[in-house]
């Protein structure tokens, strides 16, 4: 029951309770999960019963809570498919540089279960940059989840870098007080509701202070 239009190149965070249907709502978005009533449009056209593949192409891109993991695939192939191109060495390792890798190390490694979870993590946002070119849309799901402190502060640097230079709309799901402060928007979702929109100044000090308000999902190019 979420009413909700995001517009052209916004940076909004989606915060709330855990399981207050905040993942649930941008694996909507992205077409993991299937939208059981209401409509979501894309610049006016309905993209409800479009695959996930038909909206990736059309440039909603998503980064998972949990990344998969790609055994006998590098990390230098990996950003290249998420570029869409072929990635000069520099290129490929600028990406792992924004979100905290050293790219030396982790370039030519298998993306498999010898990774830590923070760094598949980390890895899988480096992709979601790597597409950014391309995309219109970027969703991260609680980016910091499994982050150590110094590469979550080089990320929410990489948030506002991408914000200020890219022509994205940046959807995050978040927690973190560092992030939301960032937001063009903060939403808080909790019961399967907006309860809050607004600013982050005006949200954070309230954010315990919960309206239930009462499904359509809106995106601006």
């Amino acid at each position: 029951g979420v009413d909700l239009q995001i517009p052209d190149k916004r940076f909004v965070v989606i915060t709330g309770p855990n399981g207050g249907g905040k993942t649930t709502l941008a694996r909507t978005i992205m077409g993991i999960n299937e939208a059981t009533s209401g409509s979501i449009l894309w610049n006016g056209e309905d993209v409800t019963d479009l695959s996930i593949s038909e909206r990736a192409k059309k440039g909603i891109s998503y980064g998972f809570q949990q990344p998969p993991r790609f055994k006998g695939m590098k990390v230098r192939d990996l950003l290249q498919i998420a570029a869409g191109k072929k990635l000069s060495h520099a290129e490929a390792c600028s990406y792992l540089t924004k979100v905290g890798l050293c790219a030396r190390d982790y370039i030519d490694r298998d993306v498999d279960t010898s990774l830590s979870g923070g760094e598949v993590k980390r890895i899988e946002i480096a992709t979601v940059l790597a597409r950014a070119e391309t995309s219109k849309v970027l969703i991260f799901d609680e980016p910091e989840a499994g982050i150590d402190l110094w590469s979550f502060h080089r990320l929410t640097k990489t948030f506002r870098e991408l914000h200020e230079e890219s022509k994205c709309t940046i959807i995050i799901i978040s927690h973190q007080e560092r992030i939301i402060s960032q937001a063009d928007e903060v939403l808080l979702i909790a019961d399967g509701k907006l309860t809050l929109r607004g600013k982050p100044e005006d949200i954070l000090p309230s954010i315990d202070d919960v309206e239930e308000k009462p499904c359509m999902v809106e995106l601006d190019k």
